[in-house]
This record gives structure tokens, sequence and C-alpha cells, in this order.
């Protein structure tokens, strides 16, 4: 068997405002609501968000609010990041700092978004 990459994943949120609030105002998602279910768009991967635990079911057996650790590749710089989350007014929680990825060496910065995730956003050097 071989994969090719991430379809989506699943958040569970306290708050779906705030949720989206972070996921589509400061990362730039798009947010996509079909068919009464939320989820958040970039590329051809979505998150999908849940607004109570096994909303939709079959869920993970246990899923808890803040538990991902999440890295998302962003295109362009990491200083266009930094600058561009930093006139939105949204706390950078560390970075940027040098990481090792799936592709090697990589730069990267950690936000938390409004349940506690961590969410890592990354550069590749050319």
């Amino acid at each position: 068997m071989e994969f090719s990459n991430i379809d989506h994943i699943v958040i569970t949120t306290q708050d779906l405002g705030a949720c989206l609030h972070f996921y589509v105002d400061i990362l730039g998602m798009e947010h996509d609501a079909a068919g009464g279910r939320h989820a958040v768009r970039f590329g051809n991967q979505k998150f999908n968000i849940h607004t109570r635990k096994a909303e939709f079911l079959p869920a993970a057996e246990h899923p808890a609010y803040g538990s991902l650790d999440l890295c998302l590749v962003i295109s362009g710089s990491l200083e266009e990041a930094v600058q561009e989350i930093g006139a939105k007014g949204y706390p950078i929680e560390l970075g940027p700092v040098e990481r090792n990825g799936a592709r090697g060496r990589m730069r990267s910065l950690y936000l938390r978004d409004p349940d506690g995730n961590l969410i890592e956003l990354a550069e590749y050097g050319e």
C-alpha cells in the first residue's frame, strides 16, 4: 500500500466562532459549511470541524479539545507569515526556529488555536 497525501483531519472545538476566526481570518483558509457541517479548506486538503465530541460517527474513540499538534507547510516566506500574523494581532508562541520535517531541514513558527492545538507553520529552503 502507498499513500499520496492527507485528505482531511478532524478538529473538535469548544467554540466554533473562535475556531473559524483562527483558521479563516488569521491563517486564511476557506470556510465550507456544506450540508450543515463545517470545514476549513486549503489547497486540496481540509480540516473538518466538529462542535462536540463524536458529533459525527464513526469518530476517534477519545476526542479531546486541544490535543492536536499539526505542521503546515506554507507557500512564501516565514518572514511574510510572521508579519501577516503580527499585523492581525495574533500571538506567536515560538519562532522562527530551525526544525526537521518530513523533507529535511525547515524553519518553523508556532501558534495555538483557540482550543489549544499547536499549529506549526513551516518553510523549507530551496
